[in-house]
């Protein structure tokens, strides 16, 4: 008999990585689910012997899932894959009953032997059941299945998905944002762990918010800063192959104070200081996160020096100073916070328009 397994993520590109990931042979009925409601819902249905939970999802987190899941009693074995790497945070999922962690993207083998080691399956199943393929229910429609061999041609976005259409103008429909903010989020998930070890906090990560905007829209795309808060930012370009961008962080003024504390600043705070912590938290997060896209793309960027924006001032005059090098852009912007703490920066990474042809064909070559 099939074992019920279910992945829960919110991004169709995990769901399908992980799916592709499971050991080849195993005999197993996959349900997807795309965020913690659905995947509880699932899991009192009897689809989920085992659940594959990411963490960072809407209407009901990871960690929500864990707790309900303890708080009723509800039968599944539980691993979760996620981009956020914090050591509190595996910690937490364990305290939470999960039987194990696996960092994003999902690595074939490391899932594999977790699964083993937990009695999920054996080795000798595999082998009895190797011309086995497993069946994948369709989130949309689950009374609809469709066959998942190891590399599934079908399980990824076609050629055609990715390709830049004939007009000058480039447009990102679903699938290109789902997959542009998987990739933003496992960069997210890195940079926030070196800065959660740097401060020795816990980082609270956001979903990233991925867009395709005007110069015109770039304050909208920071409506989560308090629009009356004074702001102080930097801006960073970086370069690839056939890649260009900028890297803006804006951290609210408000937070300095704290920032300061924790990164164990005891002189008076001025101009100079305050920009030696900006600096610090712009080279942390901005190479942190270039980092994690320029591995996911298997590519590499080089930085330009960092430039400052302004100190203490509104995120319109921000953004306003360097509009004449925006036009449209794809834009991805990460919200970072730190749990007890008043401490909000926002990174906004922008990529030029002539850029994200040579990025939907990086993602779609990752995805074949």
């Amino acid at each position: 008999m099939p074992t019920s397994l279910l992945i829960c993520d919110d991004s169709n590109m995990a769901r399908k990585q992980v799916a592709r990931s499971l050991p080849d042979g195993w005999d197993v009925d996959i349900t997807f689910a795309k965020n913690g409601v659905e995947g509880i819902a699932a899991i009192k249905e009897g689809k989920g012997d085992v659940l594959l939970l990411d963490l960072n999802m809407p209407e009901m987190d990871g960690y929500q899932v864990l707790e309900t899941i303890l708080k009723q009693d509800l039968p599944t074995l539980v691993v979760v894959i996620s981009g956020d790497i914090q050591p509190e945070a595996h910690e937490r999922v364990k305290s939470l009953g999960a039987l194990d962690f696996i960092k994003k993207p999902v690595d074939k083998n490391k899932l594999t032997d977790i699964l083993q080691a937990y009695g999920v399956f054996n080795q000798a199943d595999l082998q009895k059941k190797n011309a086995a393929v497993p069946q994948v229910a369709i989130e949309e429609n689950q009374t609809e299945h469709i066959e998942l061999p190891p590399v599934a041609e079908s399980s990824s976005p076609s050629q055609d998905t990715f390709t830049k259409p004939e007009k000058s103008t480039i447009e990102l429909d679903n699938d290109m944002r789902d997959c542009y903010q998987e990739i933003a989020n496992v960069a997210m998930g890195q940079a926030g762990d070196l800065l959660a070890r740097l401060l020795d906090v816990f980082v609270l990560l956001p979903i990233p918010n991925v867009n395709l905007i005007e110069v015109s829209e770039l304050t909208m795309a920071l409506s989560d800063v308090e629009s009356k808060e004074k702001t102080s930012g930097i801006c960073q370009g970086f370069i690839g192959a056939g890649i260009s961008g900028e890297a803006l962080l804006i951290l609210n003024d408000s937070s300095f104070k704290d920032v300061a504390s924790l990164m164990n600043y005891h002189h008076e705070l001025d101009n100079n200081i305050e920009l030696e912590l900006l600096m610090d938290m712009a080279n942390l997060l901005i190479g942190a996160c270039l980092s994690g896209i320029s591995t996911q793309l298997d590519m590499s960027f080089s930085q330009g020096h960092p430039v400052v924006l302004g100190q203490h001032r509104k995120i319109s005059e921000l953004i306003a100073t360097n509009t004449n090098k925006w036009k449209k852009t794809l834009a991805i912007e990460i919200s970072y916070s730190i749990e007890n703490y008043p401490i909000k920066c926002d990174l906004l990474l922008l990529f030029t328009e002539e850029s994200v042809t040579t990025l939907n064909n990086k993602i779609a070559y990752l995805l074949d």
